[in-house]
């Protein structure tokens, strides 16, 4: 859904880029940045700018001995390796689960619970993508990017990328700044897979002496539970056509999420013996389940608004049913916050870009739902 761009180029190398910034500033339009598209949703009207496709390919890996700004939790390895790393440089134009297939190919560690996340490499430092207990913020040594304004390339290493719960420097304090080219991922050849997620652990089962199981079973698995939720790509899926969460899991302060669980246990929506699905986060925070108080503020799987609806099999996400428009789904993401906030206190915020839409087009969703939920650092 969503409209036409008023100029669309791809760029196959830096040079390209560059150029890019002259073509735009020479017309008086903005330069918009365009990833996989998996996680945009895009006004109809379209959007009155320059959209660049950067595809800048390549993979080259290199073991090293160190991990060079890389924020990997080798402890989280457990395969007395853990100094022993791969860099792997990627492309931002790669696509990303090219890139993590080739890594459980090569038995390096460190991106398998990330497989069948549709996009391209560049995007995951801007999102911090994640998915099934892990995040790329665990294992970026270093970005390479362009900078909008000098036209200069710069190595940003990951530490200094601000990375948090799907968040980043470029897209707060850096929105705008740069364009990434290229990622550098300190991985590590025979190390064990990571088993956090307790869904990912339900479906792997228990193993003798608590043995991790490989790598390759791990993305097999990934990608039979992201296809139960419709979270691939397949076009002869009904709920197919979205772009995945719509909604980030809300992460609120101690006192703010004792409120909010306060609430919910007074709005008479647990069932005997229910607990409120909550989880430790960074900083002392604690992270809800968006789709658990999505649900239980009245959403059923497979509620319709239009042409648009909820997925009958994931509740975060958003579908085009056929012929929608994306003013159809603003409406139904901005009713699904509303009765949230409504009934819970809550403030759901949109995991997708909202490209090309008016301020007044968005509303709600436009605002920012941390400081809504936030009662201190």
């Amino acid at each position: 859904m969503g409209g036409p761009a008023r100029f669309f180029a791809e760029a196959a190398d830096e040079s390209a880029v560059v150029e890019a910034f002259r073509f735009a500033e020479a017309r008086g339009v903005p330069l918009f940045v365009l990833g996989g598209g998996s996680n945009l949703l895009v006004a109809d009207r379209g959007v009155d700018a320059l959209v660049l496709r950067v595809r800048v390919r390549g993979i080259e890996a290199d073991l090293a001995g160190a991990q060079p700004g890389a924020q990997g939790r080798e402890a989280a390895q457990g395969d007395g390796g853990a100094h022993r790393r791969v860099l792997v440089r990627a492309g931002a134009g790669e696509r990303w689960d090219d890139l993590v297939a080739r890594a459980v190919d090569e038995g390096w560690a460190g991106v398998e619970c990330l497989s069948g996340i549709p996009g391209d490499v560049g995007a995951t430092p801007i999102q911090n993508v994640g998915a099934y207990g892990q995040e790329v913020a665990e294992t970026i040594a270093e970005v390479r990017a362009i900078d909008r304004a000098t036209g200069a390339t710069a190595i940003i290493a990951g530490a200094d990328c601000g990375f948090g719960y799907r968040d980043s420097r470029f897209k707060r304090a850096w929105r705008g700044r740069f364009v990434i080219t290229g990622v550098t991922f300190a991985l590590c050849p025979g190390g064990a897979a990571t088993v956090r997620y307790p869904e990912l652990a339900r479906a792997l089962g228990a193993r003798a002496g608590g043995a991790a199981p490989p790598l390759g079973e791990v993305r097999s698995t990934v990608i039979a539970l992201r296809r139960g939720k419709s979270m691939v790509l397949d076009p002869d899926d009904e709920n197919g056509r979205s772009a995945g969460s719509f909604f980030m899991n809300p992460t609120l302060g101690a006192g703010a999420a004792a409120a909010a669980v306060a609430r919910i246990a007074a709005a008479g929506v647990l069932a005997p013996g229910e607990v409120i699905p909550q989880y430790p986060a960074e900083g002392g925070r604690v992270k809800l389940s968006a789709a658990w108080l999505i649900e239980r503020a009245g959403f059923a799987k497979g509620t319709r608004h239009g042409a648009a609806g909820i997925s009958t099999r994931h509740t975060l996400a958003l579908v085009n049913r056929g012929g929608a428009t994306a003013a159809e789904l603003i409406e139904l993401a901005r009713r699904v916050r509303r009765g949230v906030l409504e009934r819970f206190g809550v403030a759901l915020s949109p995991e997708p870009d909202l490209i090309g839409f008016e301020p007044g087009e968005t509303g709600d969703l436009a605002g920012d739902g941390h400081a809504a939920n936030s009662d201190g650092p």
